[in-house]
């Protein structure tokens, strides 16, 4: 039942993230929105990336595509954004053969099998698969918080699922009107703070 559990709630961050490229250009899924070039498609290349090798090689059971991207050699942030090469359905495609990957994984193993982050400080490397879907769950949906964000920059949107904003009030009014709310907060909290 708790592996079950984990399973669904590392699933549905996986679906929230891809959600977050529907309806939008092959521009927009790539552009970067912040500073440090977040963008919706590298977050999912890199959370697809990240997946492979914590459900893969940690547990023995690589994942058998090559991942050029994350190699020791490769760019800094490689793993981060799609060339122009990479479509957003070799992203998405890539991350669905992962899942499929990992869930073998997953149903494979017990909880408390052992496994080996090769990746991580020695003291802190030996790990279980409990561990390691806690992990990806708390990876996902905090890469999952950034497409949030990145999504409503890019259009507005903002929510949880298409069938479940989890967000309350609608309507541009009420927005514009809640916006100035908390800048107005913000400045007299400013004010007060000096």
């Amino acid at each position: 039942m708790a592996k079950a559990d984990l399973k669904r709630y590392l699933q549905l961050g996986r679906e929230n993230l891809v959600w977050k490229l529907d309806g939008l250009s092959e521009y927009d899924v790539r552009r970067p929105m912040v500073p440090t070039g977040t963008n919706l498609l590298g977050l999912v290349k890199h959370v697809a990336s990240v997946e492979a090798g914590y459900f893969g090689s940690t547990f023995g059971r690589p994942f058998p595509q090559a991942l050029p991207w994350v190699d020791d050699d490769a760019e800094d942030n490689a793993d981060m954004w799609a060339t122009p090469e990479q479509s957003r359905d070799d992203i998405v495609g890539l991350y669905h053969r992962v899942w499929a990957h990992s869930d073998a994984t997953i149903d494979t193993l017990d909880l408390d099998s052992p496994g080996r982050v090769p990746w991580w400080r020695p003291e802190t490397a030996d790990v279980t698969l409990h561990q390691i879907l806690i992990h990806m769950i708390a990876e996902t949906d905090r890469h999952g918080g950034h497409a949030d964000i990145v999504r409503e920059l890019i259009d507005g949107a903002a929510g949880w699922r298409p069938d479940q904003a989890n967000v309350l009030g609608s309507g541009e009014d009420y927005w514009t009107a809640h916006r100035a709310r908390l800048e107005q907060a913000a400045v007299e909290g400013q004010s007060r703070a000096s």
